[in-house]
């Protein structure tokens, strides 16, 4: 595992990027500084780079967030998110489990996150109000309503779900991001209490190899020139190792308070998780 001060030398050795985004390109408000010029120098060298992201809405309405944040759509070559996968699973009910689903969703989540699954309603799928009139639930992630660092909020609805026998969709496997300086829970830690409860659930994204199929498609580098960034050991870095191809480690994230700079403490992390990224950085800056 290599320490580097910088981005550039992985920039030069590899031809295709995977690069996640929270805790990476951005913190969820804005763009991490020399995130963008780092995306502008792979683009002008020729480098192919595939955003891919665990957050639990469709591939267009993520790259208008990053529009917003000044990210144009130029700085990359493609998209994919765990609710762009979420989506096609509920649409094409590719696996007996996805079949097995039936049709009444309860969605515990967001309005947000309402573009995942809206285009199907009326074409199958049908939305309901409560656990009980549901035969699956599709979890995006807790709202604004309650406390963003606990889960104690949605214990009762997560209750009434397993009481009903609802098989889960996580459409967001992280456990928390960083919005700015706060760490948020997301749908992955919702979804770990669900399990606990003896609820079955399916894990939409990183660190699922399935999801860097699509990927490594829009890539179209071959895997040993690929490169995979990001900041979560759990679900980039292990993700990167299920498909097969090298990683980076970003330690601005989430890991950041956690490890700091200390080069012993972060390869015993990795050594613990069962994990060799080829390299760590500070920051995904050039």
């Amino acid at each position: 595992m290599r320490f580097l001060d910088g981005f550039a030398p992985l920039g030069e050795a590899y031809a295709g990027f995977i690069v996640d985004l929270w805790g990476v390109v951005h913190d969820g408000m804005r763009p991490y500084p020399g995130s963008a010029d780092t995306l502008r120098r792979l683009r002008d060298a020729g480098k192919r780079v595939v955003l891919l992201s665990n957050a639990p809405r469709r591939a267009a309405v993520a790259q208008a967030a990053l529009r917003a944040m000044g990210l144009a759509d130029d700085l990359y070559t493609g998209i994919m998110t765990s609710g762009e996968a979420s989506h096609i699973l509920l649409r094409d009910r590719p696996d007996d489990f996805a079949r097995g689903l039936g049709n009444r969703m309860y969605h515990l989540g967001p309005i947000r996150d309402a573009n995942v699954y809206a285009p199907l309603l009326g074409n199958g799928l049908v939305q309901v109000d409560t656990p009980e009139e549901a035969s699956f639930v599709l979890n995006t992630g807790p709202d604004d309503s309650a406390d963003p660092s606990s889960i104690d909020h949605w214990l009762p609805v997560l209750h009434a779900c397993r009481a009903a026998g609802l098989p889960m969709i996580c459409a967001n496997p992280d456990l928390e991001v960083l919005r700015g300086s706060t760490r948020v829970i997301c749908a992955g830690a919702l979804t770990l209490h669900y399990e606990s409860l003896g609820g079955a659930a399916r894990w939409i994204g990183k660190p699922d190899a399935a999801i860097y199929g699509p990927v490594l498609q829009m890539l179209g580098v071959e895997r040993a020139r690929v490169l995979a960034v990001g900041d979560a050991l759990r679900t980039d870095m292990a993700g990167a190792k299920a498909a097969g191809v090298d990683g980076c480690w970003v330690l601005g994230g989430i890991h950041a308070e956690e490890l700091g700079g200390d080069a012993a403490r972060i390869a015993a992390a990795a050594d613990s998780a069962g994990l060799s990224p080829v390299a760590v950085i500070p920051s995904f800056a050039w």
